[in-house]
């Protein structure tokens, strides 16, 4: 877990934390579904987007979300 922590809680692509960035990449694609399939009912254009983008990116938002956990978890253990 130290190597996680250290991982988590270092700036190493910029200037914020990987765990920052990561909590706000889950965050966005999660936003994005959501956007995805409310959007269908007034636009055109995100009818014809197939059901597995949608899937597939809710579970890479679960993916990442889960990633994220496990880092702020690592700060405790």
């Amino acid at each position: 877990m130290g190597y996680l922590r250290d991982l988590a809680f270092g700036t190493h692509f910029g200037p914020f934390p990987l765990i920052a960035l990561v909590g706000l990449v889950a965050y966005s694609l999660i936003l994005v579904t959501a956007i995805l399939t409310l959007g269908k009912r007034w636009s055109k254009r995100l009818r014809r987007v197939p059901l597995k983008v949608h899937r597939r990116m809710g579970i890479l938002a679960i993916v990442l979300a889960t990633l994220h956990l496990l880092m702020g978890v690592s700060a405790y253990v």
